[in-house]
């Protein structure tokens, strides 16, 4: 492919040219293309064949083999003028091919309304060195279509309402220079269809309803420069459709209602630029769509309202740049941004989704889970590894924030510490101090079971002595107080406690030699069950009147029942204090 020129002169020699295909022409056509200075950077010789030769061909529905050729100001415009056939009327073209042609027009190179037969097209290594291309409306029929390596020099080809049958359509290597590339409503058929590592330069890129049926899609490599970029309304009805290391530019990107259908959709490592990027209300029944590693470049990225109900959606390791990130109101099976620097707003409110996956992902700014105008149905959400600099935005009942970490797949109690240590510091963040005792009495409960995991699986034999610190930190932390999170169960069971030392102070002197004693000789005259209750009061609060004390064994249990009054109320003061000075 000839393309990294400034200008190019032509002239035509009376003189005959002889094709490698051993094919003769009564002229040779000479191109000079020179750069900038003017000086020849390259040199070549082509068959010259007159356009009037070639409509001459169509009319007799000959066989057209323009390879090697210099070809200038063909247009089947004129020629249907020349002819009087009807603007919109199809032009038969037979065994077509073009193969280092090199087409020149002051205005347009036109192949609008062609119908080719069904015989295998080639285009191969054809430049179009001046004025736009229009394909448009054209039939390719079956067989397929070869455009790679072609050098479209003015950048504005049309190839809208084009029927490109069921052959492979190649574009591999071509370029594009900048202007307008249209391929609105272009049907694709059941052969595989190639961009790789097309260049379309700058200026817009159509593929509005566009359609696509092939085993195969592939803009691998692709490179798109400024300009929008827009598969709005397409249809991806393929097995395979790929836009890996695909580079955008920074125009704006619509894949808005796409349907991808069952394609397995690849964009890993692609590179956006900076511009709107949006897939709102894009489709996908089952499959994988992966973005893994892409670039997003600067502005916002948008998937709300996207119907990805069966679909899982990964979204790792990319880099989303400066800009927001939404999921609003869409339906996804499953959606994973691990790994993911998410340094702008992100909002998670998706109606429905079994799993996000938000582990190893560094958040600087808000996170938004909280549901607003709509119910959130999300089953579980991984909070493993998170770096969170910023925000989460959620709530621990309406989310159901236990659920959603439970619910995952068997990680380790630790995972579980972990996760619901970063919500509690989040609810303390953004003054959810309700909220913050939910996720702390998790955090440590987990973190108890995962001390006394990880001590017996590297010593069996602590099982001796861990079990019971277990039970004790499980009883006076846990059961008793919530861990300081809940003075009014502290307080309960504080009562629960004296009533039991109570009962004890009336039940065993029928079992063992032990009483309380009257220091006073009883002026009262008390029954059993109101010593033994008021007793039991003054020994819990630590009043000690001195007016009733223990004899025998109850020394001892009263000695115990004021030890943990005393520490009760101390627990009850710490778990008060701490909710009212929030």
């Amino acid at each position: 492919m000839i393309k990294d020129f400034y200008s190019y002169k032509i002239k035509v020699k009376d003189a005959p040219f002889k094709a490698e295909n051993g094919k003769e022409y009564e002229n040779t056509a000479t191109i000079s293309f020179l750069d900038e200075s003017k000086k020849e950077i390259t040199y070549i010789e082509l068959g010259y064949i007159d356009k009037e030769h070639i409509y001459k061909l169509i009319d007799k529905e000959q066989a057209i083999n323009l390879d090697n050729c210099y070809v200038e100001n063909f247009s089947l415009i004129d020629y249907k003028e020349s002819r009087n056939i009807e603007k919109k009327a199809l032009v038969k073209i037979h065994q077509f091919s073009a193969f280092n042609t090199f087409f020149d027009s002051r205005i347009a190179t036109d192949f609008s309304f062609a119908e080719f037969d069904d015989e295998y097209k080639n285009f191969e290594n054809a430049h179009f060195l001046n004025g736009a291309v229009n394909f448009n409306s054209s039939q390719f029929n079956n067989g397929g279509i070869n455009f790679s390596y072609v050098f479209f020099n003015d950048g504005n080809t049309d190839f809208s309402n084009v029927n490109f049958g069921n052959g492979e359509v190649n574009f591999k290597n071509s370029y594009f220079g900048t202007g307008h590339k249209n391929f609105q409503y272009a049907h694709f058929g059941e052969g595989n269809v190639l961009f790789v590592n097309t260049e379309f330069n700058k200026g817009n890129v159509t593929f509005i309803n566009s359609e696509f049926k092939s085993n195969r899609v592939s803009f691998k490599v692709a490179r798109f420069e400024d300009g929008k970029i827009d598969f709005h309304f397409a249809r991806f009805h393929c097995k395979e459709l790929i836009f890996e290391r695909t580079e955008f530019g920074n125009g704006r990107i619509d894949f808005r209602t796409t349907e991808f259908a069952n394609a397995k959709v690849s964009f890993n490592r692609s590179i956006f630029g900076n511009g709107e990027k949006t897939f709102e209300a894009c489709q996908h029944l089952a499959g994988k769509i992966t973005f893994r590693r892409t670039i997003w470049g600067d502005g916002n990225l948008s998937f709300e309202q996207a119907e990805l109900d069966n679909t899982l959606l990964f979204l790792d390791n990319a880099n989303f740049g400066k800009g927001n990130l939404s999921f609003n109101n869409s339906h996804i099976k499953q959606l994973s941004l691990k790994s993911c620097h998410l340094d702008y707003y992100a909002d998670l409110r998706v109606s429905k989704c079994e799993h996000i996956d938000l582990s190893d992902t560094i958040a600087r700014d808000i996170i938004d889970i909280k549901p607003y105008d709509f119910d959130l149905d999300i089953k579980t959400i991984n909070f493993s590894g998170m770096r969170l600099i910023g925000r989460i935005y959620i709530d621990w009942y309406i989310n159901d924030v236990k659920k959603l970490i439970y619910s995952q797949n068997s990680p380790s109690k630790r995972d579980y510490a972990e996760q619901f240590r970063i919500l509690k510091e989040n609810f303390n963040n953004t003054g959810q101090y309700t909220d913050e005792d939910k996720a702390y009495v998790e955090f440590k409960r987990n973190e108890l079971d995962a001390d006394l995991q990880d001590a017996i699986h590297d010593k069996p034999i602590s099982r001796l002595w861990k079990y019971p610190s277990y039970a004790f930190q499980w009883l006076v932390f846990d059961k008793i107080g919530l861990y300081a999170t809940n003075p009014l169960r502290v307080l309960t069971s504080m009562v629960f406690g004296y009533i039991f030392f109570s009962l004890l102070y009336l039940i065993l002197p029928f079992f063992i030699d032990t009483k309380i004693v009257s220091s006073l000789g009883d002026p009262d005259k008390l029954g059993k069950v109101a010593v033994s209750f008021y007793h039991s009061a003054i020994t819990f609060l630590t009043i000690g009147y001195g007016d009733y004390y223990p004899s025998g064994a109850f020394r001892w249990l009263s000695g115990l029942e004021g030890f943990v009054g005393l520490f009760l109320m101390s627990y009850f003061t710490v778990a008060f204090v701490r909710k009212i000075l929030r």
